[in-house]
């Protein structure tokens, strides 16, 4: 066994999981990313006592379990709640309008990366202030095992709120006393209306049924411009006539899409039948 500390991640094994990444998760490392890679995975290589990146990356194909964790390693982004606020301004605004509301179904939206879950939770903080009674359903999938596991949980720092205004805050989240000083929790109520499931968005999507509303932020950055266009194309199918697609600030569709009608910068809408 080695105890010493692996030899720096060379060109060629970074290289190695640019590919794996590119492969399994459409994701596209730029040669910046190399220190990124090196960082996130070192304590992998010392749990295993392993000399080398590529060491490590032979064993990658004998053990799925720690594929996993590779990819979860190297997915996760930041997020917090309420970010790109005009976004939220804008459903609310659409949901107030008369019709804006599915009638005689829940009102349905996807957040396709959810991440840790601030996004899906600042869906459901919304949803649950404007529509009431009125039945309502969220789908928040990663590609991610661990971010999921603890978007369930729906505990954050404290400081996580400063984000969410107050009257949500003081209705829909919980502050952690003893063991959870310092943290706070999305109430049960609200977090069992947020449905939290794995799913690769670059490969066949699961039968998840139709959406009001897609939200995919922050996550075509990573992608190169095939990706984007395979990965868009499969969420459309999830998409609703008439409903909203919802990308970051940062991103666009031009080139990556034709059907869908800018509504504003970077809210698109799927054409009515």
């Amino acid at each position: 066994m080695h105890t010493s500390a692996p030899t720096a991640l060379t060109d060629l094994e970074f290289g190695q999981f640019r590919r794996l990444l590119h492969d399994i998760a459409g994701i596209h490392l730029s040669d910046a990313k190399k220190p990124l890679v090196a960082g996130r995975l070192n304590k992998r290589l010392r749990n295993f006592a392993m000399a080398s990146y590529g060491e490590y990356f032979k064993c990658l194909g004998k053990d799925a379990q720690e594929l996993q964790i590779c990819i979860d390693l190297l997915t996760t982004n930041e997020t917090y709640f309420f970010r790109e606020p005009k976004h939220f301004d804008f459903l609310r605004e659409c949901l107030s309008k008369p019709g804006g509301v599915p009638s005689g179904r829940p009102l349905r939206i996807w957040s396709g990366a959810c991440s840790s879950g601030e996004e899906p939770y600042t869906i459901a903080l919304l949803l649950a202030d404007i529509l009431g009674e009125r039945p309502w359903e969220i789908l928040a999938s990663d590609i991610s095992h661990r971010v999921l596991e603890r978007a369930r949980t729906g505990v954050y720092a404290l400081e996580d709120r400063d984000d969410i205004p107050r009257h949500l805050l003081v209705k829909h989240c919980l502050r952690g006393v003893g063991e959870n000083e310092g943290r706070m929790m999305i109430t049960p109520a609200l977090r069992q209306r947020v449905r939290f499931t794995q799913i690769n968005l670059n490969a066949a999507l699961p039968d998840v049924g139709q959406f009001d509303t897609i939200f995919l932020r922050n996550v075509m950055i990573y992608f190169d411009a095939e990706t984007k266009r395979r990965v868009v194309a499969r969420l459309l199918k999830h998409l609703r006539p008439g409903g909203y697609f919802i990308i970051s600030h940062s991103e666009s569709l031009n080139g990556v899409n034709d059907t869908l009608k800018v509504i504003k910068p970077s809210i698109y809408r799927n054409p009515d039948e």
